[in-house]
Order: structure tokens, then C-alpha cells, then sequence
């Protein structure tokens, strides 16, 4: 037999941005809780509003199911002694087991005869269970928590009410001075308190009571409202899915409305009039069908239509006021030349334990230039990397980016093309933030792609020198993000940058400075690590996904480069599943383990063909000199296509060739030859790391 049950927590209103993290969280929690408990279930469904998190079991069992287990103890001759009495081993176990050794039989396993029992469990009913949930809903964790009257039990936001509904009974618990029931609320201003008969009458309960629970009907109910608005009056509205998302879970009864403002602001860039409207007030933008954006802005109400005017007026005034101030710091922002804010930046401090936004900067334009040549930037986008790399902060001290912080870098390339900049360094200024989230677009210049590099590894080798390294969940200055925009603009440029050798030349550019006492080579290898890492994040993002061990094994690619590292394993899991992977793998990784033996300088890698014993020598030889020569500017296709045609001579030359010879200039000529073609293997990776059994 099977009932429905009901789960609701009542809350103080949430941020809109931890609805459906929490939901989501708290359905996990239930079904693991159900699972565990061996309570059959059918489908859950949730509900979500800002003051409610529920949901709704279909078909809960009515008890957990019966368990029948057998359980292996000691061997025979561990729990009898010589004279055939339990041993304490044997009373330990069944003991352990809540039986006792009358329950003992014995069962050969491998010719070994060893101790079961057998045990039978009866299911408790699922009344006796369902408390238990107090456990389940006090573990939830959220960004932010809070705590309320003198309790110092923390959570999203103080518990109003509990609903635990099996069917028609109520399954009592308490979480502080809250006690479970059958009554919650209606929307906080049009609705009344509601008790429910029974579990499946939630969702129409609260509907009569200007609640609609499930957020899928409440952003298709503000979808459809908004479409319907741009039909009746021409317009393209842009339904940002996040904004979406995040209107959604303010409110319980959606309304639609729009407004207007002056045309006047229209002169304004609209990306702050944008800001403006969907970024602090949560209202949706309108285009003409031309594509310009229009005076008027669209929000939805947590309420019905009555007094809609004083709604839309009330939103108006709002809106004005900040589109006053926009309008002010933009003309205000026009009577400051760059020059003047780029001086300002030497009293802003990027950290105090690393200094001003000015010394940032100067140290970007170096590393900047270095790496500008390295990528093969021409002469002009050195000349516009320079300039960009001398002004790039300086809207960080404009009125408008003090006031509408989202728009630092925006707010920049608009005002350097004011003053005359060119747009190539103008746009670098807006492109060294991106990406701006981890899957954000990424820069489209060159140029920017430098700066957004030279910026961002800066910021990881400053906070990196100063012991400021982020370890668990503790990253306050988003090294993580930044690290890994890092890897993405790399690997889409297809940019050379191996690790070590450009940390230490940019470690030496930094070191020459005299101003700055920064070292950052002090904790290099934790910096290439962190890279490493982020890397091995790009290719869990990538699909298909690449084989574990794959990544494994190009991550120690030779040069630390994860452009590299990106190419090798492309290679690789091209060819994974051909009919000579496993055979040709095999065969190098053999060469390889020989290689890691050499014990003598390698930096003269010559072979002597007059110390030859066999004829698999010479062969083998013959092929790789073929390949040496092609191999160091050969693609790492090419160089795994080497590596497959020397499979056979390898094998041959395994089989009639004793590398570990007792002769040592003959022991150091073999293992000579087998670097060479180990140097070809490691182009690619350690491709000890595969896993080809």
C-alpha cells in the first residue's frame, strides 16, 4: 500500500538567486533520505516560491522493505579454538551482528571454511520513519545563513511553519519552536492561511490562495504575459534567461506591467541603461524592430492588477532617478581626461599586501609586451598592447563605475573612443575582464586576449607571492576563474605557454623592477600546478569527454603547455580505439620505463652503430634516425604516426636485445637510443599513464 506525502518548509522570504539552488539541494537530500531508509517511492515533484520550499512524494510505501542478509565472519579455525569453543573473534562478530553464535553455520568459500549467519530485518513503518526528516531538513547548507530570536541554530532564513502531510495524518516533529502540521500560508497579501484535508491538495490550495508553487508555471505564466505585451505593441524583448530565472523566484502571483521613460536618456549608452533596468531594478528591455532599444522597460508585480497605475508609477520614479544619476556622472565622467584618472590609480590600493592599482598596471604592461612578442603580435599591436596596458583601470575611478560597478571595462572603451583613443585599444580595455564568468565569451582581439592574460596572471602571481593561496572552498578573489579564463583564451587563440620557462622569464621582468618587491617565483610550482588544474577543469567541461587516463597522461606533457596539452589529447583519443593502440602503447611505455633508468649525462643523445650485436639494433636505429630529425618540428600527429611505425622494431628489437648489458659503454648506447625515441613519446605526455589492459 502507498500514500502520498507532503513536505513543505515555510520561510522568511529568500534571495531570489538561492530558490532554486536550494530546491534542487533539498530534493537530493529526500530522495538520498528515502533511499537509505529502503522506502519505496514513486515520482517527487518540488515546489519553489521566495517563502516555501516543498515537495511531494507519490507513492511512499507504507514501511521500509523487509531485509534478508547474509554476513561473512572469521575462518573456521579463527573462531573455534582446540577444544571447539567460540573464540572472542567469533562471539565478536555475531555479537556486532545482534545475534548470537547459535545462529552460526558454516560455508566453504575458496576451500576455506569460514562463519555466516544469516539475518532478517523487518521494515519499520513508514510512520516511524518520516520524523527523521527533521535530520534532513536541518543539514540543508546555503551561502548565506542567518539566525534568529535567541536561537543559534543558522539557517537561509527563520522557519515559519513545517508541513508534514502523509495523506491525511500529520507526522509530528519539531525544529525549534516550530512544530509540524497541516497549515500554511497564502500569498502575503492577497491570500489567507490555508489547512490542507490531505498531502495532494497543496498545489490547488494555494493557487485559490494567489500562490502558484511550481516556478515552471510561473515563468511560463511571465513568458507568456511578456509576449503577449511586445505583440500588442511591436516589440523585441529579450528574455534573458537569468533574469528569467531570478524574476521568477520574486514572486508568488505574477503580473506583467510596463512603463516608460524620457527619451532624453536615450542618449546614454544604452549598456548603462541596461544596467540600469535589468541589473538594479530586474526589469526586461524592449527594441524596436529596427533593433533600437526603446524608452520603456518591462516588470512583473508579486501582486494582481489592482492599482496597476500606482505600480507603474511608483517603478517610474525609480527608474528616473537612477537614469538622472547616469546622466549626470556621464557628462561629469567626459570632463576628466584619462591622463587625469590614470594618476588617481596611484592612490588605489589593488591590496595592501601587494599595492596600488598603478604598480598593477605597470607590471601587466611588461608581461604584457613579453608575451605579446611571444604570441607574434605584430609591431602596431605592440604599440596599441602598450597603450592599453598604460590606461587600462582608468574608468575604475569614473563617477559612472563608482555608481554602476558592472560596468567597469563597458564604461572604458565608451570613454577612451571619446578621447581619442583607438579602437583597438579601447577595446582591449573592455576585453581584459573577460571571460566574465567561467563560461563567458572570451576576447576577440589579440590584443585584448593579451591584456586579459597579462591581467589576470598577475593577479594569480601577486596574491601566489604573498602566501594568499586559494585552498578549498576559499578563493575571495576568484583566482580559480581567473586562472581558468587564463587556459580558455589560450587554448582559443592557440597560444604556445609553457609553464615553467615563461613564469621564470616573467619572475625575472618583475624581479628587475626595482619598486617592486614582489617575488614571484617563491611559490612557482604551486602557480603551475593551479594552472595544471585548471586545465584538467577545461578538459571535465569538454564533450565528448576525453578518457581519464588520457588526461592523465598529456597534464605531464613536457613542456607544461596546455595548448599542448589540448592537442596531445586530441591525438590520443583519436586513436584509442584502433587495433594497434594497446600493442603500440605497450611497446613505448616499455621504452620508457628503460629510459627513466639512464643514470648518465643526455644531453649528447648519440648513438654508436659500431657497438651494435644484432640486427634489431641496426634496424631500430635506421628508422629513428629516419625520424629524429623531422620530429621536433613535426605536429604531435605526426610524431604518435612515428611512434607507430616503430612498434614492430621495437618488439623485434626487445626480443633479441638485452638493454641492462654488463658491458657499460654498450649498457649506455642502448639505453641511448631508447631516450631518443622516449623524447619523440614525451612530446605527447607520460604515456605511462594510459591504461590499455
Amino acid at each position: 500500500m502507498t500514500k502520498p506525502f507532503l513536505l513543505e518548509i515555510g520561510l522568511e522570504e529568500m534571495p531570489a538567486h538561492v530558490v532554486m539552488p536550494s530546491i534542487q539541494q533539498l530534493e537530493k537530500r529526500v530522495r538520498d533520505f528515502l533511499e537509505e531508509q529502503h522506502l519505496e517511492f514513486g515520482q517527487l515533484k518540488t515546489y519553489a516560491t521566495p517563502r516555501r520550499l516543498a515537495i511531494l512524494i507519490e507513492d511512499l510505501a507504507d514501511k521500509q522493505a523487509d531485509i534478508h542478509e547474509e554476513a561473512k565472519g572469521p575462518a573456521k579455525k579463527i573462531a573455534l579454538d582446540a577444544e571447539g569453543n567460540w573464540s572472542k573473534a567469533a562471539q565478536g562478530f555475531v555479537r556486532g551482528q545482534g545475534l548470537t553464535t547459535d545462529d552460526i553455520t558454516f560455508k566453504e568459500l575458496k576451500g576455506v571454511e569460514y562463519v555466516y549467519v544469516e539475518k532478517s530485518i523487518i521494515g519499520k513503518p513508514v510512520e516511524a520513519i518520516l520524523p527523521e526528516l527533521k535530520a534532513v531538513i536541518m543539514a540543508m547548507t546555503f551561502p548565506t545563513r542567518m539566525h534568529w530570536a535567541d536561537y543559534d541554530f543558522e539557517y537561509i532564513r527563520p522557519i515559519h511553519w513545517i508541513i508534514a502531510l502523509l495523506d491525511d495524518e500529520v507526522i509530528d516533529f519539531s525544529i525549534l519552536n516550530v512544530t509540524t502540521g497541516r497549515t500554511t500560508q497564502g500569498h502575503r497579501f492577497l491570500g489567507q492561511e490555508v489547512t490542507l484535508a490531505k498531502a495532494t491538495d497543496y498545489e490547488a490550495a494555494l493557487e485559490a490562495q494567489f500562490v502558484i508553487a511550481d516556478e515552471a508555471k510561473r515563468q511560463n505564466l511571465i513568458q507568456t504575459q511578456i509576449e503577449k505585451m511586445a505583440q500588442e505593441n511591436d516589440w523585441q524583448v529579450d528574455l534573458d534567461a537569468n533574469l528569467l530565472e531570478e524574476v521568477t523566484n520574486l514572486v508568488e502571483w505574477p503580473t506583467a506591467f510596463y512603463g516608460q521613460f524620457d527619451a532624453k536618456y536615450l542618449e546614454i549608452p544604452e549598456e548603462v541603461l541596461i544596467t540600469s533596468m535589468k541589473d538594479n531594478q530586474r526589469y526586461f528591455y524592449a527594441r524596436s524592430q529596427a533593433g533600437d532599444l526603446l524608452p520603456v522597460f518591462i516588470g512583473v508585480r508579486n501582486g494582481n492588477d489592482a492599482f496597476m497605475e500606482n505600480v507603474i508609477a511608483g517603478n517610474e520614479k525609480v527608474l528616473t532617478a537612477r537614469l538622472e544619476d547616469a546622466d549626470f556622472f556621464y557628462h561629469e565622467d567626459q570632463k576628466v581626461t584619462i591622463a587625469e584618472n590614470v594618476a588617481k590609480l596611484q592612490n588605489v590600493s589593488f591590496h595592501d599586501k601587494i599595492g596600488s592599482l598603478a604598480e598593477k598596471m605597470t607590471r601587466v604592461g611588461l608581461i604584457a609586451q613579453f608575451l605579446g612578442q611571444k604570441f607574434g603580435l605584430s609591431e602596431a599591436e605592440l604599440v596599441d598592447l602598450q597603450r592599453a596596458s598604460d590606461i587600462y583601470k582608468f574608468d575604475l575611478v569614473t563617477g559612472m563605475v563608482g555608481e554602476f560597478a558592472e560596468l567597469q571595462g563597458v564604461m572604458g572603451e565608451k570613454y577612451a573612443l571619446l578621447q581619442g583613443e583607438t579602437p583597438a585599444v579601447a577595446t582591449a580595455v573592455r576585453e581584459h575582464y573577460m571571460p566574465i564568468s567561467a563560461e563567458g565569451a572570451l576576447p576577440a582581439t589579440k590584443v585584448g586576449a593579451v591584456l586579459a592574460i597579462a591581467d589576470k596572471f598577475d593577479s594569480m602571481a601577486d596574491f601566489f607571492a604573498v602566501g594568499m593561496i586559494p585552498s578549498g572552498s576559499n578563493d575571495p578573489y576568484a583566482l580559480r576563474r581567473q586562472a581558468y579564463g587564463i587556459v580558455r583564451i589560450l587554448e582559443n587563440q592557440d597560444w604556445h605557454f609553457p609553464m615553467a620557462d615563461f613564469q621564470a622569464a616573467m619572475s625575472d621582468i618583475v624581479k628587475q623592477q626595482a619598486n617592486f618587491d614582489l617575488d614571484w617565483s617563491a611559490n612557482a610550482a604551486a602557480i603551475s600546478d593551479f594552472l595544471t588544474d585548471r586545465v584538467r577543469q577545461r578538459f571535465n567541461g569538454m564533450r565528448p569527454k576525453v578518457r581519464r587516463d588520457i588526461v592523465d597522461a598529456v597534464l605531464k606533457n613536457r613542456g607544461q603547455d596546455p595548448v599542448v596539452m589540448f592537442e596531445a589529447a586530441k591525438v590520443l583519443s583519436a586513436h584509442q580505439d584502433d587495433a594497434d593502440f594497446k600493442a603500440t602503447i605497450e611497446a613505448i611505455t616499455r621504452v620508457l620505463r628503460l629510459a627513466e633508468k639512464v643514470d648518465f649525462e643526455t644531453t649528447d643523445l648519440t648513438v654508436n652503430p659500431s657497438l651494435f650485436e644484432n640486427d634489431a639494433e641496426k634496424a631500430l636505429y635506421t628508422a629513428v634516425e629516419d625520424l629524429r630529425g623531422a620530429t621536433a618540428t613535426n605536429t604531435l600527429a605526426e610524431n604518435y604516426a612515428a611512434l607507430q611505425t616503430l612498434r614492430l622494431l621495437i618488439e623485434a628489437y626487445f626480443d633479441a636485445t638485452m638493454v641492462m648489458a654488463e658491458d657499460e659503454a654498450v649498457r649506455r648506447n642502448r639505453l641511448t637510443q631508447l631516450m631518443i625515441i622516449a623524447q619523440i613519446a614525451l612530446s605527447l605526455g607520460d604515456l605511462n599513464e594510459l591504461i590499455v589492459k
